[in-house]
C-alpha cells in the first residue's frame, strides 16, 4: 500500500488493482486524471504503457488479455477520450477479453457547470461493458474497484468500466478491508443437456461440432478431435475467434469462411451442430437474396454450453461418458507449407512464404482483411502458434492487438499481419512498439485499396466503383508509404515489391530485437 497515512482515492484504486494481479495500464490520461497519474508514479510494480490514441490502448488491452488470460487496465479522459476507444473495446467484447476500464470525469461539484468535456460517460460505456460503476463515495473505492475485476473475470471475460471522478480521486479514502465477490468459477451446463449431446452425437446424423472461446486452445482441441473421429462428427470453429492455438503437430481445425456462399457450401450436409462456447453461424452482412444464416433449413441446434460455461470441462465430460478414454488420437496438421514461391509477391505468395518462415510459438496477429483471406487455411502447417485475430469488425485492431500480446508474452515473437486502409485507422501503435521495444514483425499488406469494400460493393448488388466510389475507396492519391510513416514513429522498416526480398527482410527482421516493419507492396 502507499505510505501516505491516509492514501488517497486514487492510491487505493491502483493498490487494489495490484492485489488482484492487474499490473498493467495501458493508458491516455488528460487533467481529470492526474491524482491517478500521480498515484500510478507511486507504484512501481504497475507497468504504464501510453497509447497516442485511445483506440490504441483499449485494442492494446484487448491483444494483452488474449494472451496474458487476465485483464489488463485502461487509463481514459472522459466521455470523449472512452468514446475514442470504443471500437476496440467492441472487438474485445467479442473476443470474451477481460478488461477494466478507468475513465477519469470532473469533480463531482463541477459536473452542474456543464463545461465542454460533461458528458454522460455511463451511457457511453454501456454498448461495449458488461459492467458500469461511477464511483460515488471515496470510502468505495476500494469495494467498487474490487466489484469491477470481478466483473471483468466473469467467463468468458467481460469489459468493466469503472468511472473516477476527480474528486474522488484526489480525497482521502482508508482502504477498506471489504472484499467484493469473486467472479463465479464457470459451470458445466444441466446434466439434462449434456446426455441430450449424448444421445445427439450417437443418433448417426451428419453433426458439425463448433468450438469457441477457450475450447481452441490446444488440450481441449485435442479432446474435441477425438470426440469428432470417435462419433463421425466435424469439427469447426467460428469465422472470428479471440485465439487459436494451431499449426503444425496441433489438432486440424477449420472455420466458417467470411464469404456466405463458400459458408453454405461447408455447412449445406449438416443435420446438427453442438455448439460448445460458440454461436450459431450466421452472415457477417446482409445480402441481397442470401440468407443471415448459414445453416440449412432444418438443421437441429443444440447449445450444449455457452460462453459463461466451462468448454473444457464440458469435452472432457464428453469423452468420458462417450467412453472414448486416450483414444482415437486427435487428427493433427502436419508440418509443411508447401514449397517457397518465387517472383511477384501476391496475397498468396505473400502467405504461404510467411506459413514457412513463421517462427515456433509465435504469435500471429491478423487483420489482413481481403488480402489475407486465405491466412488461415493456408498456414494451418506451419510451427506451432496463436493465432489472434479481429473478432467485431471494428476494424483498427491489427497493430493495437500485436502490442498488447509482445506486452504480455515478452519472450516470444509476433507477427502482425495488417492491411493498409485499416492500419492508419491506429498507426500510432507503432510508436508505443518503439518506446517500449516490443519484438513486433509488422507486415503491411499494401494494395492501396479498401479492396473489401470494392468487393462489397458487388457482393450487395450495387455495380461495379465508378469514380466517386473510387474516390471513397481507393488510397492511391497520395500512395501511403508506409515505411516513412514508421520511421516517423520510430520503428525501421523496407518496401519489398517480390518474395524473395520479402523472405530476407522477413528473415532479418525475425533475428532482431525491437519493431520492423516491412510494407509489401502487392501486385494489383
Amino acid at each position: 500500500m502507499t505510505n501516505h497515512p491516509v492514501p488517497s482515492g486514487a492510491d487505493v484504486l491502483c493498490d487494489t488493482l495490484l492485489d488482484h494481479d492487474i499490473d498493467t495500464c495501458f493508458a491516455n490520461p488528460g487533467t481529470s486524471e492526474m491524482h491517478f497519474v500521480a498515484a500510478l508514479d507511486r507504484k512501481p510494480a504497475m507497468r504504464c504503457v501510453l497509447g497516442l490514441f485511445e483506440g490504441v490502448v483499449t485494442g492494446a488491452a484487448d491483444g494483452y488479455a488474449r494472451m496474458a488470460d487476465k485483464p489488463a487496465a485502461t487509463l481514459l479522459h472522459l466521455g470523449p477520450g472512452l468514446a475514442n476507444g470504443l471500437a476496440n473495446l467492441h472487438n474485445a467484447r467479442r473476443a470474451g477479453s477481460p478488461v477494466v476500464n478507468i475513465v477519469g470525469d470532473h469533480a463531482r461539484h463541477h459536473l452542474p457547470y456543464d463545461a465542454p468535456l460533461t458528458s454522460d460517460i455511463e451511457t457511453l460505456a454501456r454498448p461495449m461493458s458488461a459492467w458500469v460503476r461511477t464511483i460515488s463515495d471515496p470510502a468505495r473505492v476500494h469495494s467498487d474497484t474490487a466489484t469491477a475485476i470481478a466483473a471483468a473475470r466473469h467467463a468468458p471475460g467481460r469489459i468493466a468500466t469503472l468511472i473516477l471522478p476527480a474528486d474522488i480521486a484526489w480525497s482521502d479514502a482508508a482502504a477498506s478491508q471489504t472484499v467484493a465477490a469473486s467472479p463465479d468459477t464457470p459451470c458445466l451446463p444441466a446434466p439434462e443437456t449434456m446426455r441430450e449431446a449424448v444421445e445427439r452425437l450417437r443418433n448417426g446424423k451428419r453433426t458439425l461440432l463448433m468450438l469457441g472461446g477457450r475450447a481452441l486452445r490446444a488440450a481441449p482441441l485435442a479432446t474435441a478431435s477425438r470426440i469428432a473421429q470417435g462419433c463421425g462428427a466435424r469439427l469447426l470453429a467460428p469465422q472470428s475467434n479471440g485465439r487459436v492455438e494451431r499449426g503444425a503437430g496441433r489438432v486440424t481445425l477449420d472455420r466458417v469462411p467470411f464469404g456466405v456462399d463458400s459458408a453454405l457450401r461447408i455447412l449445406a450436409d449438416a443435420e446438427q451442430i453442438i455448439l460448445i462456447g460458440a454461436r450459431s453461424p450466421v452472415a457477417f452482412f446482409a445480402y441481397p437474396g442470401k440468407p443471415s444464416s448459414l445453416l440449412p433449413a432444418g438443421c437441429e441446434v443444440i447449445g450444449l454450453a455457452t460462453d459463461e460455461q466451462d468448454p473444457v470441462a464440458t469435452l472432457d465430460w464428453l469423452a468420458d461418458e462417450l467412453g472414448l478414454g486416450v483414444a482415437p488420437h486427435p487428427l493433427l496438421e502436419a508440418p509443411g507449407a508447401g514449397p517457397m514461391p518465387s517472383g511477384g509477391l501476391t496475397p498468396a505468395a505473400l502467405i504461404t512464404a510467411l506459413g514457412r518462415l513463421l517462427p515456433e510459438h509465435a504469435i500471429l496477429c491478423d487483420e489482413s482483411v481481403s488480402s489475407g483471406r486465405d491466412l488461415f487455411e493456408q498456414t494451418r502447417g506451419a510451427a506451432p502458434h496463436d493465432y489472434l485475430q479481429i473478432t467485431g469488425g471494428a476494424i483498427g485492431s491489427g497493430l493495437p492487438m500485436a502490442t498488447g500480446a509482445a506486452i504480455a508474452c515478452p519472450g516470444r515473437r509476433v507477427v502482425c499481419l495488417q492491411a493498409d486502409g485499416s492500419g492508419m485507422y491506429t498507426l500510432q501503435a507503432l510508436w508505443t512498439q518503439a518506446r517500449e521495444r516490443l519484438d513486433v514483425v509488422t507486415i503491411i499488406l499494401s494494395n492501396r485499396r479498401y479492396a473489401i469494400l470494392h468487393a462489397e460493393l458487388r457482393h450487395v448488388g450495387a455495380g461495379t466503383a465508378g469514380e466517386n466510389a473510387r474516390r471513397m475507396l481507393d488510397l492511391d492519391d497520395p500512395a501511403l508509404d508506409w515505411v516513412d510513416l514508421a520511421r516517423g514513429m520510430g520503428v525501421e522498416g523496407v518496401a519489398v515489391q517480390t518474395v524473395e526480398s520479402f523472405a530476407a527482410a522477413l528473415r532479418s527482421a525475425l533475428t532482431c530485437r525491437g519493431p520492423f516493419l516491412i510494407e509489401a507492396r502487392l501486385e494489383a
